[in-house]
């Protein structure tokens, strides 16, 4: 292109949308320049606005259609055009499965290089709705508007609690509903961001860090339907005591609420000290036959119904025998583990959140599991410093994917097996590249954890080469 754009800022384009990128965005083409379109969908003709350009690539959002999809339909959520939460509410739900495989296939060619592996279809979802145990909103001191609520006089706009717009650290869309949690989360969201404005009290300000509200985050059991709040401060209050005694009068389902207080700068929803305001620290939910103790932090699946048929898997995957010794790297709360330690000699969980191996351990003692172990602290260090032999690892990483080094130990370790369980087909292909040179990716199957959005799961299963 001779390094110049085929396009321009805030000009007008008519395209033709035709495909669906990892991030949620139709895909449409100048030539061989790439424009990413949001809410677009495969089908659509559109007039787009330019809103950022780069040399490979532009990003615009639609003014109006030309012709719409066949596959688009109206979204359910109010807050739909403007919320990060969902990217495919437009989108029919058994077209959402199929770019999801698609994009797992596509993936796995462009970055592994892997042409001729088995990607099977995706694994649908029970519920398309409500199917979310944790929801995690942010306060801020400025609520992000559209173009209609610009023109509202009315409106305040010194307030918001909700979902971030997409691709923004510091824009937040105020909702009082999220389609994704129960109705009773929603109304206790809703709750929240009246009491807070009536009774003054304030949002945190990520630029001028003043201000008390940071986060409400919210979990539910799917298995008893308890709810536990936890109201992420930057500094103790006995305001959010007051908070906290009224949500207990009127929600039923709370069986706990926690205040963590995080006085850093950094942005994240996990306090340095945290202080239990009402009932109990803890919730408990069912995958299978287990019944798991969370806390506030801990990780947990977020859509709990899945997260079985995603462990039976994985089992089936490591197709274990009774005197092999398996790893569970970033294990969490024990969950995946204790499934393992049915069928292993011996399993060993390495997770860097103390509070999670906590959880894992008085899981494993609920149920009698002798076979069990987890080690808290960094998962590189842990790896190398364990004198156990092992047969089989399993790893199921964040979405960043596994550290490098953590890879480069797996390939030292040679284990006869690796069963990768992945939020992220980016950079779980990234990472699988990285293990071709010990081994053969044997199959990969997607489950849909995330009805609504781009979000996958994957899980894989590698088999060591020239094993014997």
């Amino acid at each position: 292109m001779n390094n110049q754009y085929p396009v321009k800022k805030n000009q007008v384009y008519p395209l033709d949308v035709t495909s669906l990128a990892f991030g949620g965005q139709g895909v449409a083409r100048i030539d061989d320049y790439v424009v990413f379109i949001k809410r677009a969908l495969p089908g659509d003709n559109v007039n787009a606005r330019i809103t950022k350009r780069k040399k490979s690539y532009a990003e615009a959002r639609i003014v109006s259609f030309n012709k719409k999809s066949d596959q688009r339909i109206d979204p359910q959520c109010k807050f739909f055009d403007s919320c990060g939460g969902c990217t495919w509410q437009n989108l029919i739900y058994k077209d959402q499965l199929a770019y999801k495989t698609q994009i797992v296939s596509d993936s796995v060619s462009r970055i592994s290089g892997l042409k001729e592996t088995t990607v099977k279809p995706i694994i649908p979802s029970e519920s398309f709705f409500h199917y979310r145990n944790k929801m995690e909103f942010s306060f801020a001191e400025k609520k992000w508007l559209t173009f209609e609520e610009l023109e509202n006089k009315s409106i305040s706009k010194d307030f918001a609690l909700g979902l971030h717009v997409p691709g923004t650290f510091d824009k937040i869309v105020h909702i009082d509903k999220c389609l994704l949690q129960s109705n009773e989360a929603s109304g206790i969201l809703d709750f929240v961001s009246k009491y807070s404005q009536e009774n003054n009290l304030t949002p945190y300000g990520i630029r001028s860090h003043e201000g008390l509200l940071r986060f409400l985050v919210i979990r539910q059991s799917h298995y008893n339907k308890e709810i536990m709040v936890n109201i992420v401060t930057a500094y103790k209050d006995k305001k959010i005591q007051e908070l906290a005694d009224e949500l207990l009068d009127r929600f039923e389902n709370i069986a706990g609420i926690v205040n963590n207080i995080n006085s850093r700068k950094a942005q994240i929803a996990v306090g340095e000290e945290e202080i239990l305001l009402a009932g109990k620290d803890w919730i408990e939910d069912k995958i299978g036959p287990f019944v798991f103790r969370i806390s506030a932090n801990s990780f947990f699946q977020t859509n709990t119904a899945q997260a079985e048929l995603l462990y039976e898997t994985a089992i089936n995957f490591a197709d274990i025998n009774p005197d092999e010794t398996v790893w569970d790297l970033y294990s969490g709360t024990g969950t995946i583990s204790l499934f393992l330690a049915q069928k292993a000699k011996n399993v060993i969980g390495f997770e860097i959140t103390q509070s999670s191996v906590e959880n894992a351990f008085e899981n494993a003692e609920k149920y009698n599991v002798k076979n069990v172990d987890f080690v808290a602290g960094d998962v590189i260090n842990n790896m190398e410093t364990s004198q156990e032999k092992v047969d089989v690892i399993v790893t199921d990483p964040p979405r960043a994917g596994m550290h490098e080094k953590v890879v480069l130990s797996i390939l030292k370790i040679a284990p006869k097996k690796i069963v990768y369980v992945s939020c992220n087909p980016t950079t779980m292909a990234r990472d699988l590249k990285l293990l071709e040179e010990k081994y053969t990716v044997d199959i990969i199957q997607p489950v849909d954890m995330f009805p609504q959005t781009y979000h996958i799961e994957c899980v894989t299963r590698l088999s060591l080469k020239n094993n014997k």
